[in-house]
């Protein structure tokens, strides 16, 4: 991947959410998720690794930035591109005056990638407003690796927290600008990854609808048991995954949950099937 210069006034956008003004406040009581996918993939194969939010506040996000860090022995990323949820919930800002919006730095040789969204306007309908996927993650497992597990690793960048002050960023960045102020939220992260080698299942998928196992006739992809399929369902899952304490699912809805069907139960991997059926990119579960 070329080393991409990320434009000066895109990087000063990006932190207006995390150290553009001193003083900055905790969105009390709010936690966003972030998570990343695990592929597989073997020598020389492409992967895409899907980096999604979750628990998006009411609020709204006005920037995010973090660091993607990678074992550079085992997979090389290509590219990070913007995903569904920048492209349909945050697409542009009249304000921004020809800077980009979603900015990617990828130092030649090194091993990591900072991503960087935000978004000047003050209008709240210009924000992240959703849960979905944020970006995806493109490369490619590198020849003669014939198996290992590639860790994408979600982290905070590494910077000082405001110009000057003497104090690393310790966390991904995460909020917003008001009336002076920036908040910034609580964020819980789940690291992703590649695994390398063939795959040792297939699962074939069907479209939603009923379908025999379990505990009788149940729908595909209902894990909050709603009788529908929709991206509640892969907020759930996220949401078992990341607190599975506070947001449990039944027998039943584990079992609704598991449209990958690899034996490894419900993971973060059902809820990104979910919402790729949901966006169109997939037609069956």
């Amino acid at each position: 991947m070329k080393t991409k210069k990320v434009v000066v006034g895109a990087i000063a956008a990006s932190m207006l959410s995390l150290s553009a003004f001193p003083g900055s406040a905790v969105a009390a009581g709010e936690t966003v998720q972030i998570s990343a996918s695990k592929e597989t993939a073997k020598a020389g194969e492409t992967f895409s690794v899907e980096v999604s939010l979750a628990d998006v506040p009411s609020s709204g996000i006005q920037g995010i930035d973090f660091s993607i860090e990678f074992d550079s022995s085992l997979i090389t990323i290509t590219s990070v591109e913007e995903g569904t949820l920048v492209k349909n919930a945050a697409a542009s800002d009249p304000t921004a005056d020809g800077v980009k919006l979603f900015s990617v730095y990828a130092p030649e040789g090194k091993n990591y990638v900072n991503v960087a969204w935000s978004n000047s306007y003050t209008d709240p309908s210009y924000w992240i407003k959703s849960d979905g996927v944020f970006c995806v993650i493109n490369g490619t497992v590198n020849d003669g690796v014939t198996s290992g597990t590639a860790d994408i690793k979600l982290g905070a960048i590494k910077r000082e927290t405001r110009p000057e002050s003497g104090s690393d960023n310790g966390s991904v960045g995460i909020g917003y600008a008001k009336d002076g102020k920036s908040y910034s939220y609580d964020v819980n992260v789940t690291n992703g990854s590649v695994e390398i080698g063939q795959p040792t299942t297939t699962s074939t998928t069907t479209t939603p609808g009923t379908t025999s196992g379990g505990s009788g006739k149940y729908l595909k992809g209902d894990a909050n048991e709603s009788g529908d399929v929709n991206m509640a369902d892969a907020v759930a899952i996220m949401r078992f995954q990341a607190d599975p304490a506070s947001y449990g699912l039944t027998a039943q809805g584990k079992i609704n949950g598991d449209v990958v069907g690899n034996g490894d139960g419900v993971t973060n991997n059902d809820a990104l099937q979910i919402q790729k059926y949901e966006a169109g990119i997939v037609t069956e579960l």
